[in-house]
């Protein structure tokens, strides 16, 4: 079980969400919208890519890695090592 099944079905509505407003986005650009308008809808969905991380992340490090912890110092520091790889693929997108 992952970290964040309990909230399975809040990030798949959060993610069909977001797929509904990347479609919206590319229906603006095959209809020639305004760039900046569009580039307005892109900011949208990159916040709420970012919130969906974020909430991924916390609940990572809320339960495999305090789990990974509990078992064992060796498969604690492997899991924060995980999650500090991660955080940065976050920062560097």
């Amino acid at each position: 079980m992952h970290g964040y099944t309990g909230a399975k079905d809040d990030y798949l509505k959060r993610l069909r969400r977001i797929e509904g407003q990347v479609r919206g986005i590319a229906r603006m650009v095959d209809e020639d919208v305004y760039c900046i308008d569009i580039l307005t809808q892109v900011a949208a969905v990159t916040k709420a890519l970012e919130a969906v991380s974020l909430g991924l992340l916390e609940d990572h490090i809320g339960h495999c890695v305090v789990d990974a912890a509990r078992r064992s110092p060796e498969e604690g520091a492997a899991k924060v090592r995980e999650a500090g790889d991660a955080i940065a693929r976050l920062v560097r997108s």
